[in-house]
């Protein structure tokens, strides 16, 4: 792969820039540069991004890629194709995994097999020993070897106090805690949003106040000791005012949204389709429109997929017994601009800023500019292509989404990591 890339005629948006126009991108050695000399430009491969959009490569900090431990369902090197076809080049992988990543040696394994992805791939340590919420996991070695954040995501620590002491050792080390934020006693064997259609559909329900309660209980602790802490996937009207009140009062707290929370809502369940099955679960419609108006004020920081993955054999299942969780990757880039730019009118410049600078900045990433000296990773994408998503074509090892056999619009062209093209007119290079 040739040291020079020259990206031309393409518009150009970069966010931490305020950089919006057609104009040309310059690489070399793996960094963006100014310009290239007259020789260097003789040499150079050449993108020709006449009608596409060039903005930095998409950021993702809540993926889970199942290894060590539950291949089946997905790699790190399957999890990373999948997001270099999704334009991502830097993903943040959770640790729930088996076994799950409370210690040095298992991190050391995710960084090893995360060497050889063809995106930027970051692991997270978990809160608690074994994700059981009962004894702090050694957050100073696991900072060591390397994680960038902590969260036992897929559960949610319940004893405030426990919590507490996590969040005070997690600014010690300068880490961020992620948290799903889910009362478990007050969601027992429940599997979808608590109200008439879980009533009509004989469904357990989880209430959005499960989700409040545990946001309200983060805030209150980013106040007390001033740690940092992300709210992942909120999911309810409540939590994103919960949130709008706290950014007013500059608490140390940000959160994120899914594609398939500002997409979809509890309606969607009336077939029992168990690929609609997510914790937390699709909510009303008046949940939904909170969530994008969180995105566009600035409540909520930034877009999450929650890549999920799970075999066939497990989702195929009733209702009540099959896993929760969607895979993403692939198809966020289309639905986030269908919902967000073509329905609810945002700017095309802030869905990119979402998706790269603002998610990239909540864990202190290198990635989501396209500055002179930082990292050459690029998505390049026509934001106006028209395509049939299918599952059984695409790059994740599970085939768990809702949108399978659905025309999607806008579609990732070609995807640089570190100045090298991983991803180029639906191949991996």
């Amino acid at each position: 792969m040739p040291a020079l890339l020259i990206i031309k005629n393409g518009r150009v948006i970069d966010p931490a820039a305020k950089r919006d126009k057609v104009s040309d991108v310059f690489i070399a050695d793996g960094k963006f540069v100014k310009t290239l000399t007259p020789a260097q430009k003789k040499t150079a491969q050449v993108i020709d991004a006449r009608g596409l959009v060039v903005c930095p490569g998409l950021v993702d900090i809540h993926v889970h890629f199942r290894e060590p431990g539950q291949t089946h369902k997905e790699t790190i090197l399957t999890g990373s194709q999948a997001a270099a076809a999704g334009g991502f080049t830097s993903v943040v992988c959770m640790p729930n995994t088996s076994p799950v990543a409370d210690n040095t040696g298992t991190i050391q394994l995710i960084n090893a097999a995360a060497a050889n992805a063809p995106v930027h791939v970051y692991a997270t340590g978990c809160i608690t020993v074994g994700m059981k919420g009962q004894q702090l996991a050694p957050h100073g070695s696991l900072k060591k070897a390397g994680v960038v954040a902590l969260t036992d995501d897929g559960l949610c620590v319940q004893s405030n106090e426990l919590m507490h002491r996590a969040v005070e050792y997690a600014k010690m080390f300068d880490l961020t805690i992620l948290d799903h934020c889910q009362d478990e006693s007050m969601t027992d064997k429940a599997v979808m949003n608590e109200g008439v259609m879980s009533t009509r559909l004989g469904l357990k329900g989880w209430p959005h106040a499960a989700e409040d309660i545990i946001v309200a209980r983060n805030i209150i602790l980013s106040r007390y000791t001033g740690a940092h802490i992300h709210m992942q996937h909120i999911s309810s009207a409540h939590s994103v005012e919960l949130m709008r009140r706290a950014k007013q009062d500059k608490v140390n707290v940000t959160a994120e949204a899914t594609p398939h929370h500002i997409a979809l809502t509890e309606d969607a369940l009336g077939t029992y389709d168990t690929n609609l099955k997510m914790n937390p679960p699709l909510r009303t419609e008046a949940d939904r429109q909170a969530i994008i108006a969180g995105l566009k004020d600035g409540t909520l920081d930034c877009i999450g997929t929650d890549h999920a993955p799970h075999s066939p054999e497990e989702k195929d299942r009733e209702f009540d017994y099959a896993p929760n969780g969607i895979i993403g990757l692939e198809t966020a880039l289309p639905i986030c601009l269908d919902v967000l730019v073509r329905k609810s009118k945002f700017k095309l410049t802030q869905v990119i800023d979402l998706m790269t600078r603002k998610a990239a900045n909540i864990l202190k990433l290198p990635a989501g500019t396209l500055a002179a000296g930082a990292v050459a990773d690029v998505c390049i994408f026509n934001p106006n292509e028209t395509w049939l998503y299918n599952t059984y074509g695409a790059f994740s090892k599970s085939i768990n989404s809702p949108w399978n056999q659905q025309q999607l619009t806008g579609r990732v062209k070609t995807t640089i990591v570190a100045g090298k093209i991983v991803y180029a007119n639906g191949k991996m290079v």
